[in-house]
């Protein structure tokens, strides 16, 4: 979660798409167990860069979960997405 985290606000790497890609699989197991920070950025990070409609809708199912357990970006996120 920490290397994730590093990859994602890394000025350096965070525009890299395989740092973005590392990060998402690094993410994927705590959002399942039901991390909510590692639901809201893998939800962040599967609406903004994933190209495809299903992984977006992926992506607002983690950020809904989020939004739920009080995380904030998600519940922002979620403002901008769904109005």
């Amino acid at each position: 979660m920490r290397v994730a985290e590093w990859l994602l606000d890394s000025p350096r790497l965070s525009d890299s798409h395989n740092a973005k890609h590392l990060a998402g699989r690094l993410l994927k197991q705590p959002a399942r167990e039901g991390v909510v920070a590692a639901q809201s950025r893998l939800g962040l990070l599967m609406c903004r860069e994933c190209g495809n409609a299903r992984d977006r809708r992926i992506g607002q199912d983690l950020l809904r979960q989020a939004a739920r357990a009080g995380d904030h970006r998600a519940q922002q996120e979620l403002g901008l997405i769904e109005d």
